[in-house]
């Protein structure tokens, strides 16, 4: 019984150490989603530029879609502005941003003052959308198929290395499921 009492800080510390190192070993970034595979949750939200402009999950269909969430208090937001910029010059998917619990006219002149490279921006001011789609901080991006079915979600900023390895290869799949029929 001595020597049982004796090895179990042992016991313990490696037991630790095992959940401590396989916690290292994960990816912040791929947090699952419950969405991945269901439609966008139905929503009636303002446009950003024009709050008499109602969007609804049916303005999220017909394309490979970006959605990107955003806002101008999000620092990563700045980061990945410019990947954007580029992105939406390609045309090779509809870019439409999320802007998530911000204030109307400080993100307008944050999209003025750094270009926009919106289709169009939902104003998410209380975050209502950006629950039900399981936003935990931004920026995030959703791909959503042609039939408005959300196929992949993405924590943090875009990068050149994001868009190759991980955003590429979605969209090319997508592309080609869209031509199949």
């Amino acid at each position: 019984m001595n020597k049982i009492i004796r090895l179990l800080p042992l016991v313990l510390f490696i037991a630790l150490a095992f959940v401590l190192y396989r916690g290292l070993s994960l990816d912040p970034q791929s947090l699952p989603s419950a969405l991945i595979g269901n439609k966008v949750p139905a929503f009636q939200l303002p446009q950003l530029s024009d709050e008499t402009k109602i969007v609804t999950e049916k303005d999220l269909q017909g394309n490979i879609i970006l959605l990107n969430v955003w806002g101008t208090w999000c620092v990563y937001c700045k980061y990945e502005h410019p990947y954007l910029l580029d992105i939406a010059k390609s045309k090779r998917v509809a870019l439409y941003g999320l802007d998530y619990k911000d204030i109307r006219k400080d993100a307008k002149a944050w999209l003025s003052q750094y270009q926009d490279p919106y289709i169009f921006s939902i104003f998410d001011e209380l975050g209502k959308l950006g629950i039900e789609l399981g936003v935990t901080a931004a920026p995030e991006t959703f791909v959503i198929d042609h039939n408005g079915i959300i196929r992949m979600k993405h924590v943090g900023p875009i990068d050149a290395d994001v868009w190759q390895q991980k955003l590429l290869p979605m969209i090319v799949m997508l592309e080609s499921e869209q031509k199949g029929g």
